[in-house]
């Protein structure tokens, strides 16, 4: 039955009525009635305590589960508080639908006024807004289907004198089925690919975020071709417990893992963008010739020149040529053998490799720390990885069980995103037990968070690495004297004390023996968040005197 209402109460039950299940943000005026409307219309609300906070959780959480959530922010300051948040979830092509309040068509003179179309399109992300009464509907509706069939995030403004006015709903809305049309896979280049496969020796296949839907697929692919396979950061644990897989590519693998990448003759990613990280600057892919399988036309060869581009669902490709390789009956070892075998089992996980601890009388190795906990935490669990000097513990030493339990929020190179991003994805997983790994900058950056993760209950565990320092910056200018450090260098500040004040518990960590706190609190009902404060060591991380020769 048609009946008449506000424009945002008809925008909360119509966007819940599509999908938006799950709702992040910091409600002021501007967004007060559509946030209620969405809440009333069946969709779980998470009050955030800072924009920038609310925008890192519900990018996690739509980046494990596929789904389009949806973050909802008041005009101007709302937005702008926001917009680190929004651009790293923009150039991670995350489904995420921002509903922006806005000031009233014309009133540029008001406090809140800004050009946030202008702001939007800025940081990368899809501008979108509802343009009257009459269209509010359609234009809402559009944008969620851009947000969901075009996997990108997408900021809808909403006036407030448009969202204040009255109109009939249900309303006009276009059609649910929009689509993006899937691009053909070409016979030739089927056929072509599966050729050179086929004739290589030491096949690989790295597959990035855009191979998740075609896991299993590639796994069939590199059995028939003899590949090894191996995940991009932001894909780590897509191939996790294949015996051919490798862990992750790029700056976070192992030496040995590195080198069989380095010795690969044909080189196959598929979903994945080949930049400086994935392939450490490029020397991964020196002796290889290299293959990008896309569903973006702009993703071809945007990092990297390649040999052959193909532009198409990573599925359908994937499946293509196997097809191709079954007509002509081609199947082979390739890199598969015995000792390949050996050096894999070996190479696959940091927790097996030889790293040099350090021993420093009141503070913990870093590494040594990591590969304990890896040990004492369950398996089943999804890792959040923060920015700076430290995230390459967290990063490569904590293993994950799949695809879905590792988060990854450093497209923008942004610190601090890791707190809020590990309530997504606690929200998003419940089943399992969230881990973040972040530094003691990266943490007090957004503190404010931990209130929001007790008031939860949320049972995460929340190691920062505390060096009580910008530790990335001290050990980029090495050089530099004791004074010139002291711009970056702050006192030991007492995180286990600053969490227990928000409900955490908390314990301190300088050995290994302060380490059956977490025992204790895995016995416990787990259901307030563990802040690990570890006052580590001050050497730089092994990724960080790779990359930087200390």
């Amino acid at each position: 039955m048609t009946q008449m209402m506000k424009v945002a109460d008809s925008l909360g039950r119509m966007l819940a009525e599509l999908g938006v299940s799950q709702v992040f943000g910091v409600v002021g005026s501007g967004n007060y009635r559509v946030t209620n409307a969405l809440v009333a219309s069946g969709a779980t609300y998470v009050a955030a305590r800072h924009e920038a906070g609310a925008a890192s959780m519900a990018d996690a959480y739509s980046r494990i589960t596929g789904d389009v959530s949806a973050l909802s922010l008041h005009q101007g300051c709302g937005l702008t508080n926001a917009l680190t948040g929004i651009t790293e979830a923009a150039k991670c092509h995350t489904p995420l639908l921002v509903l922006a309040a806005d000031t009233a068509v014309g009133d540029v003179t008001s406090n809140f006024h800004i050009d946030q179309d202008a702001a939007v399109r800025a940081v990368g992300a899809t501008p979108m807004r509802i343009h009257s009464a009459e269209t509010a509907l359609a234009d809402a509706a559009r944008a969620f289907r851009v947000a969901q069939v075009e996997r990108t995030t997408v900021v809808l403004s909403l006036p407030i004198d448009i969202q204040d006015r009255e109109i009939a709903y249900p309303g006009p809305r276009p059609a649910s089925n929009l689509r993006v049309p899937t691009p053909t896979v070409l016979t030739g280049d089927a056929t072509e690919l599966g050729e050179m496969m086929a004739r290589a020796h030491r096949p690989v296949i790295i597959g990035g975020r855009g191979s998740r839907i075609a896991k299993r697929d590639l796994r069939e692919l590199a059995a028939v071709t003899g590949a090894l396979l191996i995940a991009s950061g932001g894909a780590r644990g897509v191939f996790e417990g294949d015996e051919w897989a490798l862990d992750v590519v790029g700056g976070f693998a192992t030496d040995s893992a590195a080198e069989l990448v380095r010795d690969a003759d044909l080189i196959v990613g598929f979903g994945v963008a080949l930049n400086d990280w994935t392939t450490r600057g490029g020397t991964l892919l020196e002796k290889a010739t290299l293959v990008q399988v896309d569903d973006r036309v702009g993703a071809i060869g945007k990092h990297r020149l390649v040999d052959l581009g193909i532009v198409g669902d990573t599925r359908a490709v994937a499946r293509a040529v196997i097809a191709a390789l079954a007509a002509s009956g081609t199947t082979q070892a390739g890199y598969r053998t015995p000792e390949v075998a050996d050096r894999i089992r070996t190479a696959r996980y940091w927790a097996d490799q030889d790293v040099e601890v350090v021993d420093e009388p009141g503070f913990i190795d870093p590494a040594a720390l990591t590969n304990a906990l890896d040990a004492i935490l369950p398996d089943e669990r999804v890792v959040v990885v923060d920015g700076g000097n430290v995230n390459a513990y967290p990063g490569a030493h904590l293993r994950v069980p799949d695809d879905e339990g590792y988060v990854l929020p450093l497209s923008f190179q942004s610190i601090g995103l890791g707190l809020a991003s590990v309530i997504g994805a606690a929200v998003a997983r419940p089943d399992r037990m969230a881990v973040l790994g972040t530094g003691d900058g990266s943490l007090l950056m957004g503190a404010v968070e931990l209130e929001t993760a007790v008031r939860l209950r949320l049972g995460v565990v929340i190691i920062a690495f505390n060096d009580s320092a910008y530790g990335a910056e001290i050990h980029l200018f090495p050089d530099s004297t004791p004074e010139e450090q002291e711009i970056v260098r702050f006192p030991d500040t007492d995180i286990a004390a600053i969490a227990r004040g928000y409900g955490c518990d908390a314990i301190t960590v300088r050995s290994l023996d302060d380490l059956g706190g977490v025992s204790a609190w895995l016995e416990s009902d787990r259901d307030r968040p563990l802040v690990i404060d570890a006052k580590i060591t001050g050497r730089a991380s092994w990724l960080m005197a790779r990359e930087h020769g200390h």
